[in-house]
């Protein structure tokens, strides 16, 4: 990212602000857009991201006053026309709408308001991602909320199919936790598996791959099932396995690595070759070679085990190669940097272990002496 870059600044400028403002005296009389513009910017520069999309939603509030059904024509005349259909994926919109979904979320404060909110995030998500604005709803109102999101996955538009999933996610980064029992979003998922937008089925994927973390059998029983309704391509659907198993995979879950077709018992020969010292700030070469039954899938990773202030030791677990064992022995080379300025955190003098894993089960490991 070059240097003094500011997303922040990037997305919700004087220029995105006045654009909005634009929109909103189009779509009201009343509205001051200069002096919409000059409250959001008396604020705006000194403010984080996230308090920006809140900063915004009260100043319109407070230039478009009044309750939800109030409101609610001023925000459906503003909006630009809807994002381009004909796509299929990485279509986010423009998040200087975003603060339209935490300002409608605001002003839901019975459940006789939700179906006019329920409508509102409906059309503002064809224009930016609202899944952020409905977790509130969602976690105050869950059947209501989750029966309107069972409606929107037979939308014409992917991104309220999208919306469906994304929304209802159980550990949507940064999102609000909403506390819903995992089983309680798998009828959206059964209906979207089968969507054609790659922006539908990563969301799914992402969603099984949340589930994975509380109920990994659940998310197996799934795939599996759906390998035998022919509702989504062989080549989608193998896209969407993968990814929703990425979390146990990594774990080794045995489950996960067979579904893939990886046998986590295979009978192999496995060798590993270390350096016996390098230098933080250089590379870390690895060499393995595998011998096994010809044909054999394996999926080879390495796990580091580092040293950490104070005693303690963590173990990450990278990905090297996926293949098939041939007649001769496979093998593999791996250059791992050794960044003496990690962004996580600081790499330690000192021993540290490499095991090499094929298949999810620890195969061979050696020591490496990381010095300064």
């Amino acid at each position: 990212m070059a240097e003094g870059f500011s997303l922040k600044d990037q997305l919700f400028n004087r220029d995105k602000t006045r654009y909005l403002a634009g929109l909103f005296a189009g779509a009201d009389v009343a509205f001051d857009a200069a002096a919409f513009e000059a409250a959001v910017m008396g604020r705006l520069p000194e403010l984080e991201l996230k308090a920006r999309i809140h900063w915004i939603a009260d100043c319109l509030a407070a230039h478009v006053p009044g309750a939800l059904e109030t409101v609610a024509p001023v925000i459906r005349r503003a909006l630009p026309p809807p994002l381009d259909p004909a796509l299929t994926d990485d279509d986010f919109g423009d998040f200087i709408f975003a603060p339209l979904g935490e300002w409608v979320s605001a002003l839901t404060e019975t459940e006789a308001d939700l179906p006019l909110a329920l409508d509102l995030l409906e059309e503002i998500t064809q224009r930016f991602s609202m899944e952020y604005a409905i977790r509130p709803l969602l976690k105050r109102w869950p059947e209501p909320v989750l029966a309107r999101m069972l409606d929107w996955t037979g939308h014409d538009s992917y991104h309220v199919r999208r919306f469906a999933s994304e929304g209802t996610r159980p550990r949507l980064p940064w999102g609000l936790a909403v506390g819903l029992p995992p089983r309680a979003t798998l009828p959206v998922l059964d209906a979207l598996h089968g969507d054609r937008a790659r922006f539908v089925t990563r969301s799914v994927a992402n969603h099984l791959n949340d589930i994975a973390k509380s109920d990994p059998q659940q998310v197996v029983d799934c795939l599996t099932n759906w390998q035998g309704q022919g509702l989504q391509s062989q080549k989608e659907l193998d896209w969407i396995t993968s990814h929703a198993l990425r979390g146990l995979v990594k774990a080794g879950d045995p489950r996960a690595l067979t579904l893939l077709g990886y046998d986590p018992k295979l009978a192999l020969r496995a060798e590993l070759s270390l350096p016996q010292r390098v230098r933080i700030g250089d590379r870390l070469e690895l060499q393995c070679s595998l011998s096994g039954p010809k044909g054999a899938r394996v999926l080879v990773d390495y796990a580091l085990t580092f040293q950490r202030a104070g005693g303690r030791t963590s173990t990450k677990v990278f990905k090297w190669k996926q293949g098939r064992l041939g007649a001769e022995a496979l093998h593999l080379a791996k250059s791992h940097p050794l960044k003496a300025q990690a962004s996580t955190f600081t790499l330690q003098p000192g021993p540290h272990r490499v095991t090499l894993m094929v298949n999810g089960q620890p195969r061979a490991e050696g020591t490496v002496d990381f010095t300064r």
